[in-house]
């Protein structure tokens, strides 16, 4: 049977969880690497939201919101049991008044925004977070699981804005827990580099190496 295709760009936190998920999964796809700005034909037509990641799989199901790739990956086959330290509630969190923030603080140009006050209010949800780290050290408990792998590319975006304000912030166990994900074999799989896909281009197989 022919593999999922997966159009993903590598940058983005949806696609990166999405690809956290189908590797720790052991789910094979064939990887098409986007260029934002030069969308191909066969993406928008599968998902004219034209928004990454796109799943398609092989019977033409198209999967395009990476929660619900994610949650299809780990449903077919959950090794480290990621679907049992899960959180809606601070999923939601996050893709809601956290990723408003962090567009606002990463990119003020764009949206005529205060930076710096847009990092101060992202910063109320990290410090949410870093609390409950304090008591465990991922966000449900001693492994890390399917809420960890959804909240950590935005986190990490975050961090990049100002790395060394990032560093200096009474943050410590959120720190700790995002270097503990960003130095993970996982996450490192996770951030293959691909040139832009194109039609016509030999496949390349996307898949964990367990």
């Amino acid at each position: 049977m022919a593999d999922p295709i997966l159009y993903s760009f590598r940058r983005c936190p949806y696609a990166m969880r999405a690809r956290l998920a189908l590797l720790v999964s052991g789910t094979a796809c064939e990887l098409r690497e986007v260029k934002l700005s030069a969308k191909p034909a066969e993406m928008l037509e599968t998902s004219p939201k034209g928004t990454v990641p796109v799943m398609v799989l092989p019977g033409g199901t198209v999967i395009d919101q990476s929660l619900d790739i994610m949650r299809w990956a780990l449903s077919r086959h959950d090794p480290e049991g990621w679907l049992t330290r899960d959180d809606n509630a601070l999923i939601a969190a996050n893709d809601g008044g956290f990723k408003h923030d962090l567009d606002r603080y990463k990119y003020p140009h764009r949206h005529d925004s205060d930076a710096l006050a847009h990092r101060e209010s992202g910063m109320a949800f990290l410090r949410q977070l870093d609390a409950r780290l304090a008591g465990s050290r991922h966000l449900c408990g001693p492994a890390r699981g399917i809420a960890d792998a959804a909240i950590m590319p935005f986190v990490r975006q975050f961090a990049a804005v100002d790395p060394d304000w990032f560093e200096a912030q009474p943050l410590k166990h959120l720190q700790a827990w995002l270097a503990d994900h960003l130095h993970s074999p996982l996450f490192t799989a996770a951030m293959l580099r691909l040139s832009p896909w194109q039609t016509g281009d030999d496949p390349i197989r996307f898949a964990s190496a367990g």
